[in-house]
C-alpha cells in the first residue's frame, strides 16, 4: 500500500524545484495493540469474580448474567490464574492485552519456529497453553503490520 502510493505520487510528481514530499497518513505503521476493556480490566474479570466468589456484577442486566454463568462453564479457575477448557480436556492459561503482545511477538520472532501467517500464529500460541478471546483477529493484524 505504502509502495503504490508513493509511486503513484512520483509518477504524478516530477522531482524539481517546485517538488512537494508525499504526506499521507499510513495506518499501518501504528503500533499493534490487543484492546484492553475499558474499564482497565482484562476481559476474562468477570467470569474470574463470578468462578471465585459465585456472583455477577451489579451493573449486569439479567441477559448478561445468564451469558456469564453459561461462559463461565468452559473456564477453570485454579490458585488465581484462569484457565479456559477445551474439548480434549486440556487447559489453556488466559491471559490480559499485556501479555498477549509479548506472547505474539516471542512466538513470531522465531522461538517457536520461522515467521508465519497468521492463523498458522494463533495456533502456535494456543499449542503452547495460551488463550484470549479475540486471538485470532489480533495475530491476523499482528501479521499484517510485520513487514
Amino acid at each position: 500500500m505504502k509502495a503504490q502510493a508513493l509511486a503513484d505520487h512520483l509518477a504524478e510528481n516530477p522531482i524539481d524545484e517546485e517538488y512537494k514530499s508525499l504526506r499521507t497518513y499510513f495506518p499501518d505503521e501504528e503500533v499493534i495493540m490487543v484492546e484492553e476493556e475499558v474499564d482497565g480490566e482484562p476481559w476474562f474479570y468477570d467470569i474470574k469474580e463470578y468462578l471465585k466468589m459465585g456472583i455477577c456484577p451489579e451493573q449486569a442486566t439479567g441477559d448478561q448474567k445468564r451469558a456469564l454463568r453459561c461462559l463461565s462453564n468452559g473456564f477453570f479457575l485454579s490458585g488465581g490464574i484462569l484457565y479456559r477448557r477445551t474439548p480434549d480436556l486440556g487447559l489453556l492459561r488466559c491471559i490480559d492485552a499485556g501479555q498477549a503482545m509479548i506472547v505474539m511477538a516471542e512466538v513470531h520472532a522465531g522461538i517457536c519456529g520461522p515467521h508465519m501467517s497468521g492463523y498458522i500464529l494463533a495456533k502456535k500460541i494456543l499449542r503452547a497453553g495460551y488463550y484470549w478471546l479475540t486471538m485470532e483477529h489480533d495475530c491476523i493484524t499482528f501479521m499484517r503490520k510485520c513487514h
